[in-house]
């Protein structure tokens, strides 16, 4: 029986439920949606967790659909997401967008196939030269393990690039683990691989991450960082002043001329860095370091998008996902769809006219400081605000 045990619990480690993976992880509600973590659990020190939210029933089973012919998957499309932030530019072949993520994806070509060619985009392969896949040392092969959790997270990220800039290349750079010197490691290796933007949708604390901040600050290109999925508080690497930190918001369709409204949503992370000095670009009184975010995006669970990858380690399907993983590709693949020179993440705050300002909706207590709380202008949960256009970037 001994034996047995330890057997299966090999087996759960190798399908990436083990250790404490494996036990279910609470359910969230958002409106009358439920979601959970993908990767839950409070990340150790020197190590990440990933911002992905899977909807689920109350039970916290995912609500999720199988691939058939003319299927129309539930949560916002391609098509969604352009329209509610004005982007009709489709980026080009000369530029490439790099996610980072941790572990492996089998079937990351395959899965991102599917969710391509159901919404009408070209075919991104590696035989027509579109996508690659490398471990963190830059070899197509030798990848790790797969873990589901963070595998859901490569397919939503490779996902809300390709919807944003169905042109670009797409490369995949997968960490051998979670810590923060592997994920440093991989960043910097989808640096000398040629992208020109690098989208992370992960988050841990600041304590002793000045060790891997270098990793981010790459001239030249645009590196995005969601800001988190916990509420007000400051994660790393959103707080280095090397990227663009991407906080969330609530995005239902409205009967305005835009056709969508935006509210903060409660979930994104925010705050004042206790590390990092606050760059040039940023001007706000209150924080004396760093304040995340720079500007948001949809990532709400109950506005989620429509993602196709794995629903457990042996099957895939249509999926919905919400969180700041969901707003820092789309960002990323805005900065793509620009295809131009960033400057770290001071591009918006030279064309503010460009975002829609988010002024309403609150992400915890901080005596009703805009560190929390949206307002006119620049706030904590949003930013400046959301793409109008991909002039900001």
């Amino acid at each position: 029986m001994g034996r047995l045990i330890s057997t299966l619990l090999l087996w759960l480690a190798a399908v990436g439920f083990g250790n404490a993976a494996y036990a279910a992880p609470p359910v969230e509600k958002s409106g009358k949606v439920f979601h959970v973590r993908a990767c839950p659990g409070s990340a150790a020190p020197g190590t990440a967790n990933c911002h992905a939210h899977l909807v689920t029933d109350s039970l916290g089973n995912p609500q999720s659909r199988d691939a058939t012919p003319n299927i129309v998957p539930s949560g916002l499309g391609p098509a969604d997401l352009r329209s509610a932030y004005n982007v009709s530019a489709n980026g080009s072949s000369a530029t490439t967008i790099a996610i980072v993520d941790a572990y492996g994806y089998t079937n990351a070509e395959s899965d991102l196939a599917v969710y391509r060619s159901t919404f009408g985009l070209p075919a991104c392969t590696t035989a027509n030269g579109c996508f690659g896949k490398y471990n963190q040392n830059g070899v197509k092969g030798s990848y790790p393990r797969q873990n589901t959790g963070w595998a859901q997270e490569t397919a939503l990220d490779l996902d809300m690039a390709s919807a944003m800039c169905p042109y670009c290349k797409i490369i995949l750079v997968e960490a051998n683990s979670a810590s923060l010197a592997d994920l440093a490691a991989a960043v910097n290796r989808a640096a000398a691989l040629g992208a020109l933007v690098i989208s992370n949708s992960y988050g841990g604390g600041e304590t002793g991450s000045a060790t891997y901040e270098s990793a981010y600050n790459h001239p030249g290109l645009a590196i995005t960082v969601s800001s988190g999925d916990s509420g007000y508080g400051v994660q790393f690497p959103a707080s280095s002043p090397h990227v663009t930190a991407v906080g969330g918001t609530s995005l239902p369709r409205s009967a305005t001329a835009r056709g969508w409204s935006e509210t903060t949503w409660n979930g994104a992370g925010s705050g004042c860095s206790a590390v990092y000095t606050k760059p040039t670009w940023q001007a706000d009184p209150g924080c004396a370091r760093r304040t995340v975010a720079d500007v948001s995006a949809v990532a709400d669970p109950a506005t989620g998008v429509a993602v196709y990858g794995p629903v457990t380690s042996r099957k895939a399907g249509w999926l919905v996902f919400g969180g700041t993983s969901v707003a820092a590709p789309v960002i990323g693949g805005i900065y793509g769809a620009n295809g131009g020179t960033a400057n770290y993440g001071s591009n918006p705050y030279s064309n503010t006219s460009a975002l829609f300002d988010v002024t309403t909706g609150s992400n915890g207590s901080c005596s009703g400081s805009y560190l929390c709380t949206a307002g006119p202008g620049f706030d904590g949960p949003t930013g400046l605000g959301t793409p109008n256009g991909v002039t900001a970037f």
